[in-house]
């Protein structure tokens, strides 16, 4: 029944994608002179870029090789770029309609119909461009944010404890070795006392990384307390039980639907990933099983993927909720959905006594492209009610 309804889901979005190309398809044809030569490589272009992120994920499950990380580049760009053209190719649609209705259009554009198309076209493209390149920059040079925040309870020995989080690395293809050297030094410039990653480490398909070795860059990460994290949505969709023991021997400590308690001090708890039911014929605990025998008057801090349900985490006396998933929408104007879907699509929030932070990632999937805001690595500050 999950398969059928898998089915169902990824042929109405195929279904979607080919309709959003075709469009672009015919109204860029009408910009293009009728007896331009360009015309069908410009059709045939169109078709070769809508189809190589698909054909470049397919293939690579059969074989990991240069031509399928070419494919899948290429498909990652155009579904960005694909994006910013429909948006502008409708709002032009928009007034198309209301100059049919209205004439509001000024007369040296109505004068010569051709060269307006064509201007509108090489607008909209260099809009496109501009905007795809810039977003692609933010996806390199993620920004630390910083926060300091109070807990009011004992830490056992420690009177402060400082985090760094990261979530939605997204290894593969697009985020690969050289990209995670960078965000392995921002990490460790910081000098954590533990290293926390609130799901979807691994992409999809563990064989890009397997390949590229990118999980010597995990060993590098360098803490007090160690690297630990919990599954998100992808480490499922691409093979829970590869990605677990990939993690596991590259020095990253997956809680799963457990807790930790570390130094005498505070624990660590993480939950398994909300798709677990999907994937596999297993369910993810309550939280309120996980905590049940822990020691709540010490600090709880929490790692689940997906934010859903924030209130539960207050109801069991979570001090501290790391999440992601979101990525705030990653391209913009997504990040309307997000913030439609989820009570905190992306930053703080504190509800009665719990902290919460929801990453809008480090990494990113699909588009190696962000608009809305740019990669993130979280340092928190906890500062505890210390005493012995």
């Amino acid at each position: 029944m999950k398969k059928v309804g898998f089915v169902i889901f990824f042929s109405i979005v195929l279904l979607l994608y080919l309709l959003i190309n075709y469009y672009i398809v015919q109204r860029g044809l009408q910009v293009i002179a009728a007896d331009s030569s360009f015309r069908d490589w410009f059709a045939v272009s169109i078709f070769i870029l809508a189809a190589s992120f698909v054909a470049g994920r397919f293939l690579e499950r059969i074989n990991v090789n240069p031509f399928t990380s070419v494919l899948i580049w290429i498909g990652s760009f155009w579904l960005g770029i694909m994006v910013y053209l429909l948006l502008q190719i409708v709002v032009i649609d928009i007034f198309r309609g209301l100059n049919s209705l209205f004439g509001i259009f000024p007369s040296f554009m109505t004068d010569n119909p051709i060269k307006t198309k064509e201007i509108a076209g090489i607008v909209v493209v260099s809009i496109t461009l501009l905007v795809v390149g810039m977003g692609h920059l933010n996806t390199w040079f993620p920004v630390i944010r910083k926060f300091s925040l109070d807990i009011n309870k004992p830490g056992g020995k420690l009177k402060d404890l400082h985090i760094v989080a990261m979530s939605d690395i997204h290894l593969g293809t697009t985020i690969e070795k050289r990209h995670m050297t960078g965000i392995v030094k921002a990490v460790n410039d910081l000098k954590p006392d533990i290293i926390l990653i609130p799901g979807d480490i691994i992409d999809e398909d563990i064989r890009p990384v397997i390949q590229s070795n990118v999980g010597e860059k995990l060993k590098l990460l360098k803490s007090k307390y160690g690297v630990y994290a919990v599954t998100g949505n992808h480490e499922y969709i691409g093979g829970v039980r590869k990605a677990k023991k990939y993690l596991a021997e590259h020095k990253v400590n997956l809680l799963n639907d457990t807790a930790k308690l570390i130094d005498e001090s505070f624990y660590v708890i993480g939950r398994e990933d909300l798709t677990i039911n999907q994937f596999t014929n297993l369910k993810r605990k309550d939280l309120c099983e996980i905590v049940s025998d822990l020691d709540k008057t010490k600090p709880l801090i929490l790692l689940d993927h997906q934010p859903f349900k924030l209130d539960k985490a207050v109801e069991h006396g979570i001090d501290l909720q790391l999440s992601g998933h979101t990525h705030h929408g990653q391209i913009w104007p997504f990040n309307y959905i997000t913030k439609m879907v989820y009570e905190l699509s992306w930053g703080y929030l504190k509800k009665g006594n719990t902290h919460f932070y929801v990453s809008s990632g480090v990494g990113g999937w699909g588009p190696p492209i962000r608009t809305v805001n740019r990669a993130e690595i979280i340092s928190i500050k906890l500062h505890f009610n210390y005493n012995f």
